[in-house]
Parts: structure tokens; C-alpha cells; sequence
């Protein structure tokens, strides 16, 4: 399933959804390239976050072949800057599109909840909470660990506590054809974090690239409960009152 849209507006625009979507496109454009080769295994090499660097528990020059040509060698240091960095960064153009295309779907209405200034602290603390989660659970990768939906999976979590009725249509493919979907959040991101909890454990064990599926857990996590300090309890009031009756599954 992919989600496409949802029913619910927001009150005032969302400068800082916005924002966070040019701010990771200019990064990939100018910063990784667009993908180009050099460009993208030096940001991700140099800005990503790796594990072992943040624990100390790899020596400095370890090496992490990135491809057939290029090798990413770990720094002297604990690199915590890139605690930040790692969250602008992406591995390719769809890693990038799919991240921004949630953040568009959800963000905003999350950022409705509590103001620009709350939202910008709330992103930022659940992409902490996810890599260090991530970081925690394989404390000696060598692996560097980008992109934004660690905290985005915390704009999720936040999502389902607030608006757990509110249906969300999405794709799905059937062969040749697609069709449409309409659950309620709950259903529809119960699901998603479903597929997180499998690929935890399918991970189990390998030091290989690929998703950080802890990170997305303890994104989403941190989200759940974070919503409860972030959210102005007048909005969470007025909207629970406008949207207490359960939405029916259908079909679009």
C-alpha cells in the first residue's frame, strides 16, 4: 500500500513542513549531486552517521566498501554533528522521493497540532531518539546511516495518536492494475510499523547496508509519546470533538 492523500485540513500553513522538504531537495541536489556517484558516497561517507563512530568502538580507518570503486574509511572522534546531518541526507532519488512524499502527506497536519517553533524541536528530538536507537541496537557498524525517515516515522507515531479515525486512501497494486484504499490512520500506519517490527526481525544478526529498521521503530516511538508534551491540548480538544465517530473502511 501507498498512501496518497488524507482527509484532514489544517488551520494554518505548514512553513515548517515546507521548509524541511527544500531543505533535504537542495541538500540532494547540491550537496549529494543528485546522486552522482562521487558526490553521494563522499556526503554519505563523510556526513552520514555511523555507529562505530559515535561509540568509539571501531578504530579510525575502518573501512566500509561503499561499491565496486569506493571505500568509506571511518574518522578519528565520535562525529556527533552527524546526529543532524545524517537526517538530510539520503542513498538515491527514491529514498529522497519517499521520505518528502510522507512528510508532505503527514507533517503538516502534526505540525498544526502544536506551531512552527514546537514542530521544529519535535522533528528534531524523534530523529535523535531513532538513531540512537538504531546506534544502540548495532553499536559497531560501520555502516553510515542517512536519511529523514527516522524522524518522520516520529511525524507518524504522532499522527496515529492524534488523528487515529482520520481515513487515509492509498494504492494498491494488483498485477497490471491498481486500486484505492480508504482505512483509518490506525489501520493504515498499524500496518507500516507492522512491516517495521518484520524487518527488525529479518535484520537480526546482519551488519549489511540497507534499511535501518530500528531507527524507524524508535522514530516512531518517540513520536507516540512526545505528541502527549508537543500537541496544545485546545487542538487536540476541538479536533477529538469534531472527529469522534470511527470512519468505516472503504474503498475509493
Amino acid at each position: 500500500m501507498f498512501p496518497y492523500r488524507d482527509e484532514n485540513e489544517t488551520q494554518r500553513t505548514p512553513y515548517i513542513t515546507f521548509t524541511i522538504i527544500a531543505l533535504n531537495i537542495i541538500t540532494w541536489l547540491f550537496f549529494q549531486g543528485a546522486g552522482q556517484a562521487k558526490p553521494l558516497a563522499e556526503s554519505v561517507c563523510n556526513r552520514g552517521l555511523i555507529a562505530g563512530e559515535l561509540t568509539g568502538t571501531v578504530p579510525p580507518g575502518t573501512p566500509f566498501q561503499m561499491d565496486k570503486k569506493l571505500v568509506c574509511y571511518t574518522d578519528p572522534g565520535s562525529q556527533p554533528l552527524n546526529l543532524i546531518t545524517s537526517m538530510f541526507l539520503h542513498g538515491s532519488w527514491m529514498h529522497l522521493l519517499g521520505n518528502m512524499w510522507f512528510m508532505w502527506i503527514f507533517g503538516n497536519n502534526v505540525e498544526d497540532s502544536m506551531g512552527h517553533a514546537r514542530f521544529v524541536v519535535f522533528y528534531l528530538i524523534s530523529g535523535f531518539a531513532a538513531a540512537l536507537l538504531q546506534v544502540f541496537m548495532t553499536p559497531t557498524s560501520v555502516v553510515p546511516m542517512v536519511g529523514a525517515s527516522g524522524a518522520i516515522s516520529g511525524i507518524m507515531g504522532a499522527y496515529v495518536v492524534l488523528y487515529p479515525h482520520v481515513r487515509v486512501f492509498a494504492l494498491i497494486p494488483l498485477g497490471f492494475f491498481t486500486t484505492t484504499v480508504a482505512l483509518p490512520a490506525w489501520a493504515m500506519l498499524g500496518y507500516w510499523m507492522l512491516l517495521q517490527f518484520l524487518g527488525v526481525l529479518q535484520s537480526i544478526g546482519a551488519e549489511g547496508g540497507g534499511v535501518a529498521f530500528w531507527a524507524h521503530v524508535g522514530g516512531f516511538l518517540a513520536g507516540v509519546v512526545l505528541i502527549k508534551l508537543f500537541a496544545r491540548r485546545d487542538y487536540v480538544e476541538a479536533h477529538q470533538a469534531a472527529h469522534w465517530r470511527p470512519r468505516r473502511v472503504g474503498w475509493g
